[in-house]
């Protein structure tokens, strides 16, 4: 965890960053998953960063679990289930029963082996988009989806993280717009407390929010990501690109606009990078970026509160 200094009427002040910051390791480091070497390599180089103190991991096959969970003694893991259930087409909001039972299936798998490990977050994303008429019906079949994987993770002390994604560009899934995800959290913690949102500035432009948005939803914000969403031409596309390069959306202001935002809020979860190296880039270089970013926003943002 860092911290700022400031001057005001010849007083010197030291405020630290008010969350733990944490990263997603398969963005950042996105060669992890050709092999056991570049595994270990890139979780080593997040395990020994001080700057983090939690970090999101892909699926690791428990021989390589074994070979790297040491790396990441004292940080806060996570499990990113997006990945999977993209790259697997897996849905959690599929009408086939069939398909939406295989889905639920594995996301009740993947909480098990969270546990085995001592994880206690997992993260998940909705299906595919659905014409208007049936995004109710199926944001139902998803409500239905999440209670049943929260009733196996509870016992378990695993808490379910629900991401919004764009509706229009790139992912195109039916979750989608802020207020529709609040609702689908609030309605599986009718019966299930251990669900929460994830937010991404990354996603932001994309679904055409801001971060004053997050007030709305202040009471089910569990989890939010910092990064840029990019646009090439008329196209906007969630390939999260380090900040100041060409094409990327979102800047220091931007994430000083979230900061404040969430300090009124009284959020208390965690802030995570989520960038990725374009060609030419190395992770270390977009993270450097990313800090620096971080610092700057969070200095607007402690300043203007030593002003009041």
């Amino acid at each position: 965890m860092f911290g700022v200094e400031m001057k005001r009427s010849g007083l010197a002040f030291s405020v630290k960053f008010p969350w733990k910051i944490g990263v997603v390791s398969v963005m950042a480091f996105p060669y992890m998953a050709k092999g056991q070497d570049e595994l270990s390599a890139s979780l080593k180089a997040i395990g020994d960063d001080p700057f983090f103190d939690a970090v999101e991991v892909p699926l690791i096959q428990g021989t390589q679990w074994e070979s790297v969970k040491a790396f990441l003694e004292g940080k806060e893991v996570a499990r990113g289930c997006q990945p999977d259930l993209l790259g697997k087409k897996l849905d959690l909001s599929a009408a086939d029963e069939s398909r939406r039972a295989e889905a639920v299936a594995y996301i009740v798998q993947q909480v098990e082996e969270c546990s085995r490990r001592g994880i206690g977050k997992l993260a998940v994303c909705s299906g595919p988009d659905h014409v208007a008429e049936k995004r109710e019906w199926a944001r139902g079949l998803l409500v239905k989806s999440l209670k049943e994987v929260c009733s196996r993770a509870s016992p378990l002390g695993v808490e379910i993280l629900l991401e919004t994604f764009d509706r229009d560009w790139d992912k195109k899934l039916l979750i989608g717009p802020l207020d529709e995800a609040a609702e689908v959290v609030e309605a599986v913690r009718r019966s299930e407390k251990n669900i929460g949102l994830m937010w991404d500035l990354s996603h932001a432009p994309l679904l055409g929010e801001k971060p004053e948005d997050l007030r709305r939803v202040s009471k089910v914000l569990r989890h939010v990501h910092i990064g840029c969403s990019k646009k090439i031409g008329d196209k906007l596309l969630d390939w999260h690109p380090a900040f100041h390069t060409k094409g990327a959306i979102n800047a220091a202001n931007d994430v000083a606009a979230l900061l404040s935002v969430l300090l009124d809020m009284g959020y208390d979860g965690i802030v995570a990078f989520e960038v990725k190296p374009e060609e030419q880039q190395t992770a270390h270089e977009v993270l450097d970026v990313s800090k620096g970013v971080l610092l700057s926003a969070f200095q607007q943002v402690a300043l203007r509160s030593l002003r009041g």
